[in-house]
């Protein structure tokens, strides 16, 4: 599915990060690339599209999947509730 309009964009599910976890956003799809900032404890994201990355193991699992959360903005998916271990968004392209 391909986002045509603003609304479209806007309705994008949120997904909740792992209880209790600060996660740290990096510049691009891996541990090697640079913290931009880093979320609260409690923190929900919209995952605009995912795409493989480093591997790592979080609360929910062991993944290579990163979530695109804004632009140049990634975080690991083994830390986000997504009730998925597989992509649950577009391929970023």
């Amino acid at each position: 599915m391909l986002l045509g309009t603003a609304t479209e964009a806007a309705a994008l599910p949120s997904y909740p990060v792992a209880p209790g976890v600060q996660l740290n956003v990096r510049s691009g799809p891996g541990t090697g690339y640079t913290i931009v900032r880093t979320l609260p404890v409690g923190a929900q994201v919209t995952i605009s599209c995912q795409t493989p990355g480093t591997t790592v193991t979080g609360p929910y699992g062991t993944s290579n999947i990163w979530d695109n959360i804004s632009n140049g903005q990634y975080v690991s998916d083994a830390y986000v509730k997504t009730g998925s271990d597989g992509y649950v968004a577009p391929r970023c392209g």
